[in-house]
């Protein structure tokens, strides 16, 4: 894809449907912990009594959601937030899990959410702090989808665990195209959806006095307090998503996933996708993800 500044041009081989999706009219909002920003959208009736909660990955933000939000199917209200320290959401001085928890259950708070029957999609580190939230908070959350996430046994040795994601220092590009033209994928992938890859490399940057710069806070990737030795407890029907090409997930983490957590969750695979299955397989990932929302929905009005 030949990059220019204009978004609108640069999607032009887009599929109708993507085009038709990000017209959706998110309404941005902005609330505020611990003295900090904190920027989510919502799409949809405020007065549904069932909510999705859509949560991004490390280093992502909300827009990657932005396509998708609108082929979830039924009624339901749709809160996408940004995570701190990514996004438009303020830097933080320290990042953990129970700080991410803090920040949606705040934005469920304020938007009266609490009596509902809430979901959590979330992808990669998204679907680790949904994991996190549904196992701290049992019998509060109605579903749950984690999305190529991997879960290691409590016991795993991280002494010798290679992260995927950098830990450089956040660089400043002169212009908008030349950061727009360094965008990759972490960890590395091809996509053959350069539209999606476009659309989310807009909303991925900022500019400031110093150049343009990535939105995310860099300190995030080696600061956050990982969930070492942490033994998810979840008793919410859940769902797996896998990525048969992902990097992430060999047969032992699966095997353990399937083995652990057999009583409450379901295992898919998306043969055609790597790690960012959203990006890979969009249409085919709300497909699984629609069938499941719609058999949830019926067992728990039965």
């Amino acid at each position: 894809m030949e990059i220019t500044n204009n978004l609108n041009q640069d999607l032009h081989k887009a599929p109708d449907w993507f085009k038709q999706a990000i017209k959706q009219n998110y309404e941005r909002k902005e609330t505020a912990i611990e003295n900090k920003k904190l920027v989510y959208q919502t799409l949809g009736d405020s007065t549904e009594d069932v909510v999705i909660v859509l949560i991004h990955g490390t280093g992502a933000h909300k827009d990657w959601w932005s396509p998708l939000g609108s082929l979830l199917k039924g009624n339901h209200y749709l809160i996408v937030p940004d995570l701190p320290g990514m996004g438009e959401s303020d830097f933080h001085d320290a990042y953990s899990f129970p700080l991410f928890q803090k920040a949606i259950e705040h934005i469920l708070e304020i938007e009266s959410c609490s009596h509902k029957k809430i979901v959590l999609i979330g992808h990669s580190l998204g679907g680790h702090i949904a994991g996190y939230m549904v196992s701290e908070r049992k019998g509060f959350y109605m579903g749950m989808v984690m999305i190529d996430t991997p879960i290691r046994p409590p016991s795993y040795d991280y002494t010798s665990h290679k992260a995927s994601i950098p830990i450089r220092k956040i660089k400043y590009y002169e212009d908008k195209l030349a950061i727009l033209n360094r965008f990759r994928l972490m960890p590395p992938q091809d996509c053959q959806n350069d539209w999606y890859l476009r659309y989310i490399a807009e909303y991925s940057i900022k500019e400031t006095s110093d150049g343009w710069r990535w939105r995310f806070d860099d300190t995030i990737f080696h600061s956050l307090n990982r969930l070492h030795g942490y033994e998810f407890d979840f008793t919410c029907p859940s769902l797996f998503i896998a990525g048969g090409k992902s990097l992430l997930l060999d047969s032992r983490i699966m095997q353990y996933m399937q083995e652990a957590f057999k009583s409450s969750m379901d295992f898919e695979v998306i043969d055609n996708a790597a790690h960012h299955v959203l990006l890979d397989q969009p249409l085919l990932l709300m497909d699984v993800i629609n069938g499941k929302l719609k058999q949830w929905m019926i067992h728990k009005t039965s």
